[in-house]
């Protein structure tokens, strides 16, 4: 007899096995193990009214319920800057980042963490008064680097995250 059981052997914890012998409750199979393989998927997530990629990657990707944003600049969907100032770079990548969200079934106050990449740290606080306005209650873990270039004129910040799907 073939049974599905949950698996109790600590060096295939992860695993669900395939137990060949007899289903019973009170005793272990007497027959082999073998382990079945779980599938785990990942797919690209795109959204509409977002800026065309400036490489080879995608917006977002999707790992079960976990969703990993690319950084977003702060260019609108028609690929121009959204404006020269940070506070209003920081608001358009923060938009781009909430569509890839939703696109995928999330949003902002499911955000776990976020990267911010500015040109000019002295940028900070003009990019930290949109953030906490835009993320309100939801205080993700953060990181803020500043970096020498991002790639697109004037571009000033660059930010992204990674979610889940409740």
């Amino acid at each position: 007899m073939l049974v599905l059981r949950r698996n109790r052997d600590p060096r295939t914890s992860s695993l669900d096995c395939l137990w060949y012998g007899r289903d019973d409750a009170d005793e272990e199979p007497t027959f082999s193990v073998k382990p079945t393989e779980t599938t785990m998927t990942h797919r690209p997530v795109v959204a509409p009214d977002l800026p065309t990629p400036v490489g080879p990657f995608s917006p977002g990707m999707q790992f079960e319920r976990l969703i990993f944003v690319s950084g977003q600049v702060g260019t609108d969907p028609t690929g121009k800057l959204a404006g020269p100032d940070t506070a209003t770079q920081t608001a358009q990548c923060l938009r781009n980042v909430q569509a890839i969200l939703r696109a995928a079934g999330s949003d902002l106050q499911f955000v776990l963490r976020c990267g911010v990449f500015l040109v000019d740290m002295k940028d900070f606080a003009e990019m930290n008064g949109v953030y906490a306005r835009t993320f309100g209650d939801n205080r993700p873990a953060r990181t803020t680097v500043e970096v020498s270039k991002l790639p697109g004129e004037g571009l000033r910040v660059e930010i992204d995250c990674i979610a889940y799907r409740p």
